[in-house]
């Protein structure tokens, strides 16, 4: 399989993990133990790392989901993500330039939730500040 091939089976995992190798066979136009062999190859050499859990739209949707933009005081940037990390409403944590150093998306059953949930994060030793922003709709999720 090319790089294009691999491409390819890498957006439809992402789009079902659970797709049989058959199927994920019949659509790329290959035999199926090609695409067990590079599923394998992809896995060994760190391009898959794992398989993840997409939850229903009306389960998503219930939910209330924010981006935290959060500045750091930089000696304890690290410890900061750390109790990120420990906290299981946030979803991603990415580290970005400007003004601000890291993007938090998290997730909460409620406002309510979501309310102490960005107490709880404003409140880290090491957090300077944060601006949250929540998000109303998701228009395009791959």
């Amino acid at each position: 399989m090319s790089k294009s091939t691999d491409a390819l089976l890498l957006n439809l995992l992402r789009a079902n993990a659970r797709e049989s190798v058959s199927e994920l066979a019949r659509k790329l136009g290959v035999s199926r133990s090609t695409v067990q062999s590079r599923i394998e190859r992809l896995e060994q050499q760190g391009i898959i790392s794992g398989y993840a859990v997409k939850v229903a739209d009306s389960y998503a949707q219930s939910l209330v989901r924010a981006h935290v933009l959060v500045t750091a005081l930089p000696k304890l940037s690290h410890q900061v993500v750390q109790a990120l990390e420990k906290i299981p409403e946030v979803r991603t944590l990415h580290s970005v330039s400007g003004n601000f150093d890291m993007i938090v998306i998290v997730e909460a059953q409620s406002i309510r939730d979501l309310d102490a949930l960005l107490d709880r994060i404003g409140a880290l030793d090491g957090v300077e500040r944060t601006m949250s922003s929540i998000i109303l709709s998701t228009r395009i999720d791959r």
